[in-house]
Formats: structure tokens, C-alpha cells, sequence
């Protein structure tokens, strides 16, 4: 009997050994989009024998290649292994699905056709739409936080220049002497202290807004280690801050990393159980003190999504589950057949931005990542641009994170004309309380109270750089958009920041080079400004004008898909330093 298990053992070491060996071969042969499939189909091999094989061999590869920590190999391989797994027993992996997944696992095979698919509408539009006209009147402030990324495990003390993608935390192997130990408030190279958010949260309320939106991602980035308990425990515990803190109504939106493991939001359609169930609990249950008991049973019944409207205004927020429509969340890969709208997040925005119709109210739009990032479906992407023109009438704001930057992207009626004529819309993107991306900021809105239009939008910063950052974070306007891009424009007095005035700035960032580099040093707030030459600018501009993913620049060349990472432009997502993507990138790049 003994004899008999020993057999077996060494059976089983052998087959992943060959698989391995296997891997590590279509690793090293890839570099474009057949190869990509060629790799595919390795990895497919190894995932029919199950999902322990599978891990065993990829954990393998990532280790000997040196890509990354053993620990942070495993962890990631580990949590998302699985997925990928699932998806490759479940396709073809020479089909459209297999090269959306090489597009988002190494940016190759990105030149994917867009399924046409056109949303239905439950009412054509109205022949006379109401008319929302400015009386004048003083404007309401409204706060937009995103991306505190809190890590309730930083160490006072601990390493700050470590070997992993976050630091400022006592992992296995740690340094027993750091070389840069940790300060009680942050460091360019971890996550949120919870003293930074607390910071955060008093100066918000000082300034005393009407109400804030909070775009997503709360959960901080080791999440190579990251579980269920914890992402449960980091949801709870930022609602209960933003509860003691905050006296007025929050709406509140999911990010990426606010589930278990990252990014991983399954659709109803697999079969599997959905693992984000647990998210849609337990933000039900928190944000229900601020949105009301019918919203936050749509958050548990509609992934993530509801509509809330706001006390004593004529306006809606609308909450959408945007990780349904994200490249990297790789739940969206076990089926062949198209599937247009993931767990109905666009029939619920439809049915949101209806009623709001009906009753004459305006609407707001938040979630997390804004649907003109290269890291966007074009597909779900161009299907919502169809809604925001059918219901241009009643959207009065698009409000996103996810980037960790300063940021706005433009919609237009007619993209082949990008003309401020045809500029409808625009999403505002909000900066990072994060200091891994530049100085931690938030963005604050004074608004129409009777269009719900964007009079201004200033960023209140506070510099990491600051003498008495350490001891206590000072917060302060750093800029206005309205005083700093009117006047380049001939804004005039009584004129909203409209998309009009947007795309105007995007001709001025065109033609003046330091009006365009102050924009560069604003995107970090001036706490991690990278180099933008000509040929950044024009991305960046045309990245500006792409409100829709198909439309944006930043789509790597075929055979550069390594490079992904570090693109032309400032597009590129900042909340993935890690994961599958990375690490299968950094593999097919080792071993070259």
C-alpha cells in the first residue's frame, strides 16, 4: 500500500513536471498574438488535468524565472489561478474569447473586432426634453474621494523600500534592520496608513460638502495575500470611518480590488457560485445609512449597482459595477458565446436613467473605471456610450476613479468629428488618497443647484514631501480648475466647465506646450511626475477625446505587448502593479 502511494506521488510529480517543462517552453516562444494562443493552449493542456497541476506548474515558472517574491508568485497563482483554470477548460483557444484573454493577460491580440449589439430602450426619446436652466443661485460643494487603498496592516517601522509591489508591512521576509523604515503617515511606496484616511475624512468634513461620492477601491495592494475576511473586514471597517466622520449623505461605488481575489467579479452565467456575492452583502448592509433601504437591496440583487436620489435635490446617483466590463477580471472568459451585458449592469443604467426621466430629475453616473481606459471592454464600452447618447438629456456628470490620477475624458456625438460642437460629455476623473501614485488628494465640486453642471473642480492635496507631513498631514487647494484653465480658454463668468470647455482645453494642451506640462505635473499633483515628449502629449491629448475605448491611443502595437505597462501615455492602469497580467508578461519577457 505504501508502495502504491509512493508510485502514485511520483506519477503525479512527473506529470507536472512534463507540464511545467511544457509551459515553460510556450513561455519562451511568445511574442505576438499567435504564439499568445499557441500559449493558450499549453496552459489549457495542463488545466484539464485540474486545478493543482495547473497552479503547481505556473507557480513554478514564475519562481525559476525570478519574476517576482516566491511568496507573491504563490499567493497570486494561488487566488487567481483557479479562474484562468476554469476559463481554458471552458473555450477554444484559438477563438475570439482566447484573444480577448491574451489581450488582457499580455496586450496581444488586440485588434479583436467590436460585436455590434444594440441596447434596447424602454421610450424613444422625448420630443421635448425638460430644459434645466441656471438661476443663478449660490452652488451646492460636493466632495469626490477615490482610491484610499487603506492598509490597516502598515507598520510603523517596517521596510518602506521593499522587494514587493507594497511595502510599509512586516511580511515573512522582512528585514530583521530596515533600511527605510516606515513613517507613522505614508510613503511613496505603500498603501494608506489608516491615520492618512482618518486625515483624509476630517478635512473633507471641515469643508463641509452637501454631500461626496467615493468612486471605489478600498482595499489596499497585497493582494497576493489578500482573502474574503479580510477584503470583508476592510469594507466594514472604511464604512464605519466614513460613518464617524463624514455628517453628510455618502454614494458610495465598487473598485476592482474591493473583492476576493482581485478584480474577481463572476458573472451570473458561469458556473461557478458567485464569489462577489459576499461584496454585495456587505456593502448593502453599510451603505444603507446613506443611500436608503431600496437602494441597497438593488446593491445586493444588481452586482454592486443602484440608483439613490439625493436629499432635497432634483438629482440621481447612479452606482455601476464597472469590474463587469474590465479586462482584468478574467471571470468574464469561460464562454465562447458573446455575452453583451454581463449580469444586466447596462439594462440596470437603462431602467436607472428611465425613471430619472420620467420624474424630471437629472442624474449622475459613478463607478470606478472610466470607459475610455485601454484596460475597458470596447464592447461594453461602446454599448454604454449608446445609453449616454440616448439619455444626454437627463446625465448631468460621469464620475470615475481607478487611474489614481487627475484625469477627464471626453464624449462626443460623433467621434469621427471631435469638434467642442459635438463634445456632450465628460467624466472627471478623481486623483488617489494612495501616495504609491503621487501626493494624496481628493477632488472637491461646486455645482448648479438647479443643472447639477460642474461650475469648478479643485483638487485639495497634501504634499508627502512636507516637513510636517509625518506629523500631521496639512490639506490645501492646489489648484481650481476654473481659475487655472479658464482664462487659456476666455471661460467666460457664468459659464459651467462643460464639455465644451474641455475639449477647447484639449486644443490649448494641443498647441501650448506648458499649459500641457503644467496638466503633467497636475496628474500626480506634483508627487510623481513622469516625462511626457511629443509623442505622449498627442496620446495623452487623443486619450482626453476617448471616452470610449475603441477610440483611445493607447493600445499597444502588436509585438510591443511587453511593454504594456509602460506606454506612450498616462493611460495605463496604475491599480494593477501585479497579478496574472504581470506576471505572465514578466515570464514571456524573463525568458527571453
Amino acid at each position: 500500500m505504501w508502495f502504491t502511494f509512493l508510485l502514485a506521488q511520483a506519477f503525479v510529480a512527473l506529470v507536472i513536471g512534463d507540464a511545467t517543462d511544457g509551459l515553460l517552453s510556450a513561455v519562451q516562444n511568445t511574442d505576438d498574438c499567435p504564439s499568445c494562443l499557441d500559449l493558450l493552449g499549453a496552459f489549457q493542456t495542463v488545466a484539464l488535468t485540474g486545478d493543482d497541476a495547473f497552479i503547481v506548474s505556473f507557480t513554478n515558472i514564475c519562481i525559476e524565472l525570478g519574476v517576482l517574491d516566491p511568496d507573491v508568485c504563490a499567493g497570486y497563482i494561488e487566488r487567481e489561478g483557479p479562474i484562468l483554470a476554469h476559463d481554458l477548460r471552458l473555450i477554444n483557444t484559438t477563438g475570439q474569447t482566447a484573444q480577448k484573454l491574451c489581450d488582457a493577460l499580455m496586450g496581444m491580440c488586440v485588434t479583436h473586432p467590436l460585436n455590434p449589439f444594440t441596447v434596447p430602450f424602454p421610450k424613444p426619446p422625448p420630443a421635448n426634453p425638460k430644459k434645466f436652466v441656471s438661476r443663478g443661485r449660490p452652488p451646492i460643494r460636493v466632495a469626490h474621494l477615490s482610491d484610499v487603498h487603506i492598509d490597516r496592516m502598515y507598520t510603523v517601522g517596517a521596510e518602506a523600500n521593499c522587494t514587493k509591489s507594497i511595502c510599509c508591512r512586516d511580511f515573512a521576509d522582512s528585514p530583521a534592520n530596515p533600511t527605510v523604515p516606515a513613517l507613522p503617515n505614508g510613503n511613496s511606496h505603500c498603501d494608506s496608513p489608516v491615520s492618512l484616511a482618518d486625515s483624509l475624512l476630517e478635512e473633507v468634513e471641515r469643508l463641509n460638502p452637501r454631500f461626496s461620492i467615493f468612486t471605489g477601491d478600498v482595499v489596499e495592494g497585497a493582494t497576493w495575500i489578500v482573502d474574503q475576511g479580510e477584503v470583508t473586514t476592510d469594507l466594514q471597517a472604511f464604512n464605519a470611518e466614513l460613518a464617524s466622520k463624514l455628517s453628510a449623505p455618502i454614494f458610495p461605488s465598487l473598485g476592482n480590488h474591493d473583492s476576493a481575489p482581485v478584480n474577481a467579479f463572476a458573472r451570473t452565467t458561469s458556473h461557478t457560485a458567485n464569489n462577489s456575492q459576499f461584496v454585495f452583502e456587505t456593502q448593502s448592509a453599510g451603505w444603507e445609512q446613506w443611500i436608503g433601504q431600496n437602494a441597497a437591496l438593488q446593491v445586493d440583487h444588481n452586482s454592486g449597482c443602484y440608483s439613490a436620489k439625493v436629499p432635497g435635490l432634483d438629482l440621481r446617483i447612479i452606482a455601476v459595477n464597472t469590474q463587469f466590463w474590465y479586462k482584468q477580471n478574467y471571470w468574464l472568459y469561460d464562454s465562447d458565446v458573446v455575452q453583451p451585458d454581463p449580469n444586466g449592469v447596462i439594462a440596470f443604467l437603462v431602467n436607472a436613467l428611465q425613471a430619472a426621466e420620467d420624474a424630471g430629475d437629472r442624474a449622475w453616473i459613478i463607478g470606478h473605471i472610466p470607459l475610455g481606459k485601454e484596460d475597458t471592454l470596447i464592447d461594453q464600452s461602446n454599448y454604454y456610450d449608446q445609453v449616454l447618447q440616448r439619455y444626454i438629456n437627463t446625465i448631468a456628470g460621469q464620475f470615475f476613479g481607478h487611474s489614481h490620477k487627475d484625469q477627464f475624458e471626453i464624449a462626443y456625438s460623433n467621434y469621427s468629428e471631435q469638434t467642442a460642437a459635438n463634445a456632450v460629455s465628460v467624466a472627471l476623473i478623481g486623483p488617489a488618497l494612495t501616495p504609491t501614485s503621487g501626493n494624496p488628494a481628493f477632488k472637491f465640486y461646486d455645482i448648479d443647484p438647479d443643472t447639477f453642471s460642474v461650475v469648478d473642480s479643485s483638487v485639495i492635496f497634501t504634499n508627502i514631501s512636507d516637513a510636517e507631513f509625518q506629523i500631521s498631514p496639512k490639506w490645501g487647494l492646489y489648484y481650481s480648475a476654473r481659475e487655472t484653465y479658464g482664462p487659456l480658454v476666455g471661460l467666460a463668468p457664468d459659464e459651467p466647465l462643460s464639455p465644451a470647455f474641455w475639449h477647447n482645453l484639449t486644443e490649448v494642451f494641443a498647441v501650448n506646450e506648458t499649459a500641457f506640462q503644467m496638466f503633467n505635473t497636475f496628474i500626480s499633483r506634483g508627487g510623481a511626475v513622469t516625462e511626457c515628449d511629443a509623442d505622449c502629449q498627442n496620446t495623452t491629448i487623443c486619450d482626453m477625446r476617448a471616452f470610449r475605448s475603441q477610440d483611445n491611443c493607447d493600445t499597444p502595437a502588436e509585438g510591443f505587448a511587453l511593454r504594456r505597462r509602460v506606454t506612450t501615455s498616462h493611460e495605463h492602469d496604475a491599480c494593477e502593479g501585479s497579478g496574472l497580467a504581470y506576471i505572465l508578461s514578466s515570464m514571456v519577457a524573463a525568458s527571453k
